[in-house]
């Protein structure tokens, strides 16, 4: 591997990094100075990206939302919490949840937890809700409508 690039030979090798799937900002400066580039030339190069619109946020950040929403069955708060960990404004943040319709919200809520129910192995109902709390928590739903959910999946098994 080359351990020093042109800035034409960095912006080709960026333009493709960016090309092949949505970046952020961070990731972008993250390659860049990966790739040994001086923080003046970073500069230079993202300008270049975002005027050729190889590079923006608010498209990532949309795609990122649909994508860990439908294909990873990530709640809100799971992605809010990633989007600012990429250091995404709010604004944009916000823009991005409304990519994932109520509808689609929910349904994706309501597969998940009933899938996950049944699958989880234990016999001690505490256990059992506690496993199944932290699992709905874990991929970022709200907790009321988790412990909502759980209240319902209990009943429903008891009649």
């Amino acid at each position: 591997m080359k351990e020093v690039y042109s800035i034409k030979d960095a912006i080709n090798k960026i333009e493709h990094f960016c090309a092949y799937q949505e970046r952020c900002h961070e990731e972008v400066a993250t390659k860049l100075r990966s790739m040994k580039m001086e923080s003046e030339e970073i500069d230079s190069i993202m300008v270049h990206l975002i005027s050729g619109n190889f590079l923006n946020e608010e498209r990532f950040a949309c795609s990122f939302a649909r994508g860990k929403h439908r294909i990873k069955n990530w709640g809100k708060i799971r992605i809010v919490n990633e989007l600012k960990a990429k250091k995404i404004t709010q604004t944009l943040i916000n823009i991005a949840l409304k990519e994932i319709s109520p509808e689609e919200y929910a349904t994706t809520f309501h597969t998940l937890a009933e899938r996950h129910w049944p699958s989880i192995r234990e016999t001690n109902l505490m256990k059992k809700r506690k496993k199944f709390c932290d699992y709905m928590l874990r991929k970022g739903f709200e907790s009321n409508l988790v412990f909502e959910k759980v209240k319902e999946l209990e009943n429903s098994k008891e009649d």
